[in-house]
């Protein structure tokens, strides 16, 4: 069985209302996980940060209740999700100097009920 949380390639999540993220981080949740949606620290964390709840089934592709998370196509799969996931490596590597560090980041996930 794959494990979600040490897969090192980008996961797509789909909700059940049809939104799609691509997870900047995502973290254990005692009910579930919490992720980040790319360009969080852009925004609201509030708005950009979730916790999906349920239960968790299989080993890539996984589901947590309604909610599924699976490994990113590539452009030809999910294209324009991909490249907001190229922008976002591009973002990530010009900016080190601003991005959050690892310890505000997991604050945030905690405030979110993550298993830290």
């Amino acid at each position: 069985m794959a494990d979600l949380f040490t897969v090192t390639a980008p996961l797509l999540i789909r909700r059940p209302d049809g939104r799609q993220h691509v997870a900047a981080e995502i973290f254990r949740h005692p009910h579930g996980v919490v992720y980040f949606e790319l360009f969080w620290n852009l925004r609201d964390p509030e708005q950009s940060v979730h916790v999906v709840t349920g239960t968790f089934k299989g080993d890539g592709p996984w589901k947590i209740g309604d909610t599924v998370i699976r490994v990113l196509g590539c452009h030809g799969t999910d294209g324009d999700l991909a490249r907001q996931f190229d922008e976002w490596r591009m973002y990530r590597a010009q900016h080190t100097d601003t991005y959050p560090e690892r310890p505000f980041i997991e604050a945030i996930a905690r405030r979110h009920g993550a298993a830290i």
